[in-house]
Parts: structure tokens; sequence; C-alpha cells
């Protein structure tokens, strides 16, 4: 039997979670992200458990043990138990009773594998014991070792209980999928013919997805993915993913670290309004789009909105052109970045007043930024002199 021996199951809170349940004589497991990434030797964020108890009694057992029990998603038959200062999302186990693709009305089971059917792909569908013990109850392992991303049982019935899970499966590719598989074809036909759901999913689900999907160490296969099959253009109207891989590789090649928001920005997208962007993120986006077409320096970006802005638009500019990245223009913006403009307004006075006195820092500056930074406050005041 396969067996996992992690210290997130070990610990005394999981234990103590796990066996509150157990002692009184129901069932209760891990199950999902935890077990899953436990396996693939990946790290481990959240342990959700997956119980026959019913709501309120892992409410009353989690009391009984001086546990806060918080009710997060009880008619869906969640409920948060705090302990040791960590919280386990413990779910009764459930089927779907209907569903509008979004919304799920479910009743609860005493059955794991009625449970693991309701999920949506099988590398998801892993329970654990409190000894680590894997149970598998729709065979998911295999699929799981040769790192293959499926849908459990029929595709399409499991993305009408929530089209979301479109996005999932190009997310969960981009993280988990051995890419030399390739994508499961009975699930992009499925997709394909799922593309109208799409259209009932809120910006602000669409936009969590795509950026966890962006994230991944190399999002490009699965975003092109998403493009040959329709997905990509209904959520991100006019995205196209040419430059995608191209970024990527440079971020590679200059040790620059995934960023979901200058990916996005590769994407094409400079308008976050279908994915609900934050109002940082939306800023941040459209800065992107006006310094990538601009004649702007390596230097004046980075003296004007700092280093890591200038080198994200040095990596979009290079790879929106398909061509190498200068590492001296990157210097040149950390060295911009570091720079401080030697002059003052009141150097300036009162040779200069009012609108002149603007005018000439901005023609000052300006010279300082195309001298490298060089121009020294003597020489520029000296410049100033001369008019």
């Amino acid at each position: 039997m396969t067996r996992i021996t992690d210290p997130w199951l070990m610990q005394p809170a999981t234990q103590a979670v796990l066996g509150l349940l157990t002692d009184a004589g129901h069932q209760a497991y891990a199950v999902g992200g935890c077990v899953r990434n436990a396996l693939l030797g990946a790290p481990v964020q959240d342990v959700d458990i997956a119980t026959d108890a019913l709501p309120e009694t892992v409410t009353e057992l989690a009391e009984n043990a001086g546990l806060k029990a918080v009710p997060t998603g009880i008619a869906h038959g969640t409920v948060t138990v705090v302990a040791d200062g960590m919280g386990f999302e413990v779910t009764t186990f459930r089927a779907d009773v209907e569903t509008d693709g979004r919304h799920a009305v479910v009743r609860f089971s005493d059955d794991l594998a009625e449970d693991a059917r309701r999920r949506d792909f099988t590398m998801n569908a892993l329970y654990a014991d409190a000894q680590g013990n894997v149970i598998d109850p729709l065979k998911g392992l295999p699929d799981l070792r040769a790192r293959k991303v499926r849908f459990i049982e029929d595709p399409a019935q499991r993305i009408a209980e929530d089209y979301l899970r479109i996005l999932r499966f190009f997310r969960f590719n981009a993280w988990y999928a051995d890419p030399e598989q390739g994508f499961d074809p009975e699930a992009l036909a499925a997709i394909a013919d799922s593309l109208d759901g799409l259209a009932g999913l809120s910006k602000e689900r669409v936009g969590a997805e795509t950026l966890k999907l962006l994230a991944a160490p190399d999002p490009a296969p699965a975003v092109a993915a998403m493009q040959r099959v329709g997905v990509l253009g209904r959520c991100l109207p006019g995205a196209e993913s040419r430059a995608l891989a191209p970024l990527v590789h440079l971020e590679h090649q200059h040790g620059m670290a995934p960023d979901p928001l200058r990916r996005l920005a590769s994407l094409g997208v400079f308008d976050g309004a279908p994915l609900r962007l934050s109002k940082a993120q939306q800023r941040r986006i459209e800065l992107y789009q006006s310094l990538i077409g601009a004649a702007d320096s390596p230097g004046a970006i980075g003296f004007r909105h700092g280093a890591e802005m200038a080198k994200d638009v040095l990596l979009l500019r290079a790879a929106m052109l398909e061509t190498p990245l200068d590492a001296g223009d990157l210097l040149r913006a950390d060295e911009g970045a570091k720079a401080g403009f030697p002059v003052s307004a009141q150097d300036l006075m009162p040779a200069f007043k009012g609108p002149a006195l603007g005018a000439e820092l901005v023609r000052l500056e300006a010279l300082w930024i195309a001298s490298g930074f060089r121009l020294s406050r003597d020489q520029l005041l000296d410049l100033a002199a001369k008019g």
C-alpha cells in the first residue's frame, strides 16, 4: 500500500482533528491537494479533511475537545476546525444533487467512493488516513505517477458541474503534468464543446484561476492549448499566447522569478476588466502598456519607475519582439533606479520661475538621463545658465 509520512500529516494538530473523528467511530481522511502534493514531493499549503460525520457532529466533537469550530460552508458540509492555530476544512462526504455550472446542491453521504466521484481530477481524488495509508477509490494513483491530468469519469459531466474546471484543467497541467504526455484528448474535446459555460463564471473566479495558472514554472504550453481550443479568447478577448514562451525563456535565462502579471501583459492583455483585477494590479498592467511601446531608455524607466518595473518592461519588449535581452540594459535599469537627480528647483531660482522653472527642470533631467546619469550638479547648472 502507498503510504505518506509527511510532517504536516504527523503533526499534533492534524492528528488531533483526525483523531477526534475516528475516535468517535467516524471515517476521517486527509484529502485532495495535500495528499497529491505529498506524493509528488511538492509543498503542502492547506490540509483538507473528508469525513462521514455530519457537520453538526463535527462541530460538537470539536467543541467537546476544546477546539474552535467555524461553520464556513455549512450548506455544503464544511466546518473549519482550528487546532494549534491552524485551520482544517472538514467536509462531510457528499454528492451533487443538481448544479448550474457554478453552484451545486449537495446531499451528504457516508460513502467515500461517492464523495470521490464528485471531485474534478483523478489525481485529486486521493485520501490518506491518520497513519498515512493512501486510499485510491477511483484509481487516480497511476495518473498521478504518470503526471497525467484526467477528469474523473465523464469529462463533459465534470465540466458541467462547474465550468471553472475548464481553467483548472489547464492550471493543473501547467503545475503538475508531464509536458511530454500532452493534453488528454477527451478532456480537450469536452472543453471545446463547453465553451459557452465560461460566460457564467464570475470575473473574480476567472481572474484568480488565470493568475494561478500564470504563476506556474512554465505555463506557456497550457496557455497555447487554451488558445487552440478557444478558451483563451473567451476569457481574455484579444489575448495572444505567442510571446509567453519567449518571456518564460528570458525569465529563466536572466534569473527572474515567475510573475503572473508580467506574463498576463505578454498576452497583450492591458485591460484587466475581464478578470476583475485589483486597482493596484490594473495600474501595473496599464503602466506596462504605456512603457512597452515607448521610446524610454532602460535607465529612464529605472529612474522613473524603479528597477523591478524597468526589468519587467525590458523582458516584455524582448519577448514580444522575440529578440534577445541585452544584459547591459538590465544593468542600466538598475543604475537608473539608484540614481538621484542632483538639481533641485531651489538651485534654479530666481533665474527661473513659474512654468519656466518646471520646464527647465524637465530639460535638465532629460539631459542628465541621456548622459547616463554622468552630468554633475555643477555641469547641469552651467547648462541652465547658458540656456
